[in-house]
C-alpha cells in the first residue's frame, strides 16, 4: 500500500508540475489541486484535508499577504503622486550610457540589503526603488526580475539568520557554514554576472565586452579578498574591528532617526506655512518616501505593517496638496486590486505547505503519530542517501529540480524534514548543508511557488512560469558547481 502511495505521489507531482511548466494549467488552480489530493493519497480522512489543508493552509501565508497588500498601497501612492515617474527619470539620469553597470550596481545594493533583511515586506520596498531604475534604462522587464532574484538570494547566502538553522537542525558550528556560504556567494555572483551580460545582449543592448570584464575581476577579487581577511585575520583584529562597526552603527542609526523626524517636521511645516496647491509640484521630501519604511524595518527592527503604515502617512504628508486625501484612499483600493493575483497564488502555497509539511501548532494533536504525508516520504528520502562523492554530486545534480514547486529539497516544503532523516541515515553534517544551500539557489530564485517571484512577476507583468524558464540553465548550473565544491570539502 505504502509503495502504491509514493508511486501516486510522484505521479501527481510530475503531472501537476509539468503541467505547470507548459502552462496548460495555472498556479493558482494547479496548487489548490495539488494540495488538495496529495494528503487524499497520503491517508488523510476528506475532514482533515478540508479543514487542515485546504481551510488552515490558506491563512498558514497571512502575514506574507497581508504585507503584500500595505506594500502595494504605497507603491500605488508613489505612482499617483508622480514620486515613481520622476524615480525613473532621475535614475536615468544616473545611469548614464552603461546599462551593464547599473544593473551590477542595483545587484550589488540588493545582496548587500538582504544580508540582513529578509521577508516580502522587504523585498517590496527594496523592489519599489531599485525596478524603476533598471526599466529606466532599457533593461527588459523579465531580466529585471531575474537581476532582483539573483541579488535577493546572494543576500540570502549571507544571512547569518539563515545559518541558525543549520545550526539548530544539523549542530553545526559557524566556523563550518561561514566559509561555505562565501564560496556559494562567490558562485552565485558569477553566475548572475553571466546572466546579465546574456540577458542584456538578448534585450539589445550595446555590449562593451571590455568594459565588463575589467569591473567583473576587480568585483572577484575583492569578493575572494574579503574571504581570505576573514578566514586569516588574528582574533584581536577581528573583534576591534566588529566593536568599531557597532559604535559606528550605532551613530548611523540615530544619526537616521533624527534625519526621518526632521523630514517629517519639514513636511508639517510647509504645509502649515508654504502650501502649494500646483499639482505638478513634488517636493523634494516626498523622494525619501520608500526609503522611510525600509529605515524603520532595518535599523528599528519595527513591524512590516506597522513600518509600511508609517510610509503611508509620511507619503501623504509629504505630497500633502489639495486632494491629497482622495488620493490616498484611492491608492488604498487601487493597491489591494493590483496585488491580488499574488494574493491569490499565495493562499495556494500555504495550502500545499500544510498538504506536505502538516498543519502544526495545536492541530498536531489530531495526528500525534505524524503527518501521515510525512512519514510516508521520509523513508523514501532516506533510501536515496549516496555512498561516496561521485554520487552525491550526480544524484543531487540531476536531482536538484526537485527543490521547485514544494518538492523534498525545498526548505519551504519539506527539506529539513529530510535533512533530519539524511542526519539520522549517518550522513555527514556539512554535507547536509552544502547539499541545501547549493540547491537553495534553484529554489530561490527559479521557483514560481515562492511569494517573492510571485510578486515581482506580478509586477514587472510577467508570467512567473517564464520567470522559472528564463532563470533555471543558470540555477541549476550554479547548484551543481556548488555541489562539487561541498563534495570536495565534506564528503
Amino acid at each position: 500500500m505504502e509503495i502504491l502511495q509514493i508511486i501516486l505521489f510522484i505521479c501527481l507531482f510530475l503531472i501537476i508540475a509539468m503541467a505547470m511548466f507548459f502552462r496548460k494549467i495555472p498556479a493558482l488552480i494547479a496548487l489548490p489541486v495539488m494540495a488538495f489530493l496529495i494528503p487524499l493519497i497520503g491517508g488523510v480522512s476528506l475532514n482533515d484535508t478540508i479543514q487542515l489543508v485546504i481551510g488552515q493552509g490558506a491563512l498558514r501565508l497571512h502575514n506574507a499577504y497581508t504585507v503584500a497588500l500595505f506594500g502595494s498601497m504605497l507603491s500605488i501612492l508613489m505612482q499617483k503622486t508622480g514620486v515613481a515617474e520622476n524615480f525613473i527619470k532621475i535614475g536615468a539620469e544616473l545611469a548614464g550610457d552603461n546599462p551593464w553597470a547599473i544593473a551590477v550596481l542595483m545587484l550589488a545594493l540588493i545582496a548587500l540589503l538582504f544580508t540582513t533583511l529578509g521577508g516580502l515586506g522587504a523585498i517590496i520596498m527594496v523592489a519599489t526603488i531599485v525596478l524603476p531604475i533598471m526599466s529606466s534604462i532599457g533593461i527588459g522587464s523579465l531580466t529585471v526580475v531575474g537581476i532582483f532574484l539573483f541579488g535577493l538570494s546572494m543576500g540570502g547566502i549571507m544571512n547569518p539568520g539563515n545559518w541558525v538553522l543549520y545550526i539548530d537542525v544539523l549542530g553545526l558550528s559557524m566556523e563550518v557554514i561561514r566559509p561555505f556560504a562565501l564560496i556559494m556567494f562567490g558562485i552565485t555572483l558569477i553566475g548572475a554576472l553571466i546572466y546579465i551580460s546574456i540577458q542584456l545582449y538578448r534585450d539589445g543592448q550595446q555590449i562593451n565586452w571590455r568594459k565588463i570584464l575589467i569591473p567583473a575581476a576587480a568585483v572577484i577579487g575583492l569578493a575572494a579578498l574579503f574571504f581570505l581577511l576573514s578566514q586569516f585575520l588574528p582574533d584581536p583584529i577581528r573583534q576591534a574591528t566588529a566593536i568599531s562597526l557597532a559604535y559606528l552603527g550605532t551613530g548611523i542609526k540615530y544619526s537616521i532617526g533624527f534625519g526621518i523626524a526632521l523630514l517629517f517636521f519639514i513636511d508639517i511645516y510647509r504645509i502649515l506655512f508654504k502650501q502649494s496647491n500646483r499639482k505638478s509640484d513634488i517636493h523634494w521630501t516626498a523622494y525619501f518616501m520608500p526609503i522611510i519604511p525600509l529605515f524603520l524595518i532595518l535599523l528599528f527592527n519595527m513591524n512590516f505593517i506597522a513600518a509600511f503604515i508609517c510610509g503611508l502617512v509620511y507619503g501623504f504628508v509629504a505630497t500633502y496638496k489639495k486632494g491629497a486625501l482622495n488620493t490616498l484612499i484611492q491608492s488604498i483600493f487601487q493597491g489591494g486590486s493590483v496585488v491580488m493575483p499574488a494574493v491569490v497564488l499565495m493562499l495556494g502555497i500555504g495550502m500545499l505547505l500544510n498538504a506536505i509539511m502538516g498543519p502544526g501548532g495545536s492541530w498536531n494533536t489530531l495526528h500525534p503519530e505524524g503527518w501521515p504525508v510525512l512519514n510516508l516520504l521520509q523513508p523514501l528520502m532516506a533510501r536515496i542517501i549516496p555512498a561516496n562523492a561521485w554520487l552525491y554530486v550526480l544524484v543531487f545534480s540531476l536531482a536538484a529540480p526537485l527543490a521547485l514547486y514544494r518538492g523534498p529539497l525545498n526548505v519551504w516544503g519539506m527539506g529539513y524534514g529530510l535533512a533530519a532523516v539524511f542526519l539520522a541515515s549517518g550522513m555527514n553534517p556539512a554535507a547536509i548543508m552544502g547539499l541545501l544551500i547549493a540547491v537553495g539557489q534553484v529554489q530561490g530564485i527559479s521557483d514560481p511557488t515562492n511569494t517573492h517571484n510571485v510578486w515581482l512577476a506580478n509586477e514587472m507583468q510577467q508570467d512567473v512560469q517564464k520567470v522559472l524558464w528564463n532563470t533555471i540553465p543558470y540555477t541549476w548550473i550554479i547548484a551543481c558547481v556548488g555541489l562539487v565544491f561541498s563534495a570536495i570539502l565534506f564528503m
